[in-house]
């Protein structure tokens, strides 16, 4: 039995990890996962390390190419496998995608990621202001939901995925997400995509 080109370097409880996977389960694809024992510190050991220098997950191997960022895997599987559906081709389009990119490695990683970070492992940091960032995010994110369904536009893009998963599990990091009903109701659209994936709770 052939085993599939796609091989995802990840570990279960990662978001950017699940960003990833749902992309490839959208997109309907076929992947080998290979687990990184975080706990372990496999992504620091020298053969992570010649994956990705910065010592993160997730890494994606597609044949003889290595990509490594989960936003740089989202681009990548867009265009290489979405058949021009998940990433406008258009520079207005495209811009508005990469808009949300940088929101989810910014105010979303260091806001609603660090918080459920602090509560789940007791990392120690700033929850206040880790908090503060993901309310203020969110803030953002429902009141342009309030104008059409999904983050870039009318169709869902890779900015729905990038925002997906930290953003559902907010609540995993004590961030209510009940004051924001534009946000709930496009995780419920997310949600309902064919070939959608749901990230496993912390405490399950």
């Amino acid at each position: 039995m052939t085993r599939p080109a796609l091989k995802l370097y990840d570990f279960a409880l990662s978001g950017h990890s699940h960003r990833v996977r749902l992309m490839l389960s959208l997109l309907n694809l076929e992947y080998e996962t290979i687990p990184v024992n975080l706990r372990e510190g496999e992504h620091k050991r020298p053969d992570f390390l010649k994956l990705n220098r910065f010592g993160q997950i997730p890494v994606l191997a597609d044949g003889d190419e290595t990509i490594p960022d989960s936003n740089a895997i989202l681009v990548y599987l867009a265009r290489r496998y979405g058949h021009g559906d998940w990433l406008p081709a258009d520079p207005l389009g495209e811009a508005r995608v990469q808009r949300w990119l940088s929101a989810a490695a910014g105010p979303l990683a260091f806001g609603a990621a660090q918080a459920r970070l602090h509560k789940w492992r007791g990392v120690p940091l700033d929850y206040e202001l880790a908090a503060s960032r993901a309310k203020a995010l969110f803030q953002v994110m429902d009141e342009e939901l309030a104008e059409r369904p999904f983050l870039a536009g009318d169709a869902a893009t890779i900015a729905d995925v990038a925002l997906y998963t930290y953003t559902a599990r907010a609540p995993e990091g004590e961030i209510p997400l009940e004051p924001y009903p534009h946000v709930r109701a496009w995780l419920t659209r997310v949600e309902a995509l064919p070939g959608f994936l749901p990230m496993p709770a912390i405490n399950a």
